[in-house]
């Protein structure tokens, strides 16, 4: 099956076997998949979490709304966060990025604020995200991006201090009986013409 075969079948899990693992193989090459991911200006502002100690698990799934069964069951849990103090960032992309990108930083990111800046780090992890699932979806990994979560909640439990929650991934085998599945609830997208223009 191709990549693009293997998409069309991917869809967000509802429902996970708890007896499905993943492989030690496989969690390995998901790691240095996601730390590959791209960033504007190579900024990194992010910290990956995989978590699959069942008590850790459970009490993430107690500060995760309707998503708790889905940590409970899943083989792991991976926490997307980024980096909380601008000046630590700004101390990270300083010791590790070429002038040009520092620059590009101080005069088109940082003149506009911290709310700015925020958003723009926030949208670097979210870019990690699409790494991911895409990387499941080639591995033959189920996988369910959850915001239905309390990220404070996470945080007080994590207790990485230099990093706060945005969202989490499950990540697991799919229960026989999950209604969410293709073959019981046909997957539906805008039509192409609707969402991709030639120009």
């Amino acid at each position: 099956m191709n990549f693009l075969d293997k998409m069309k079948t991917r869809y967000t899990v509802k429902k996970y076997n708890p007896q499905g693992k993943i492989s030690d193989d496989q969690i390995a090459a998901l790691k240095e998949i996601i730390q590959l991911s791209p960033s504007s200006i190579n900024s990194q502002p992010w910290n990956f979490i995989f978590v699959n100690d069942p008590e850790l698990k459970k009490q993430l799934g107690d500060k995760s709304y309707f998503n708790k069964e889905k940590v409970l069951d899943s083989s792991h849990v991976i926490v997307f966060q980024v980096i909380k103090s601008i000046e630590n960032f700004e101390k990270q992309i300083e010791a590790n990025l070429p002038e040009g990108s520092v620059n590009y930083y101080r005069t088109m990111v940082k003149p506009k604020g911290e709310d700015a800046i925020k958003s723009w780090l926030g949208h670097q992890v979210y870019l990690s995200l699409g790494v991911l699932l895409s990387a499941c979806a080639a591995m033959g990994i189920d996988s369910t991006p959850m915001e239905g979560i309390e990220p404070e909640g996470y945080d007080a439990i994590l207790k990485n201090e230099r990093y706060e929650t945005l969202f989490a991934v499950a990540i697991g085998e799919r229960d026989d009986a999950d209604a969410n599945q293709p073959k019981f609830n046909a997957k539906t997208r805008l039509k192409a013409e609707k969402v991709i223009v030639e120009a």
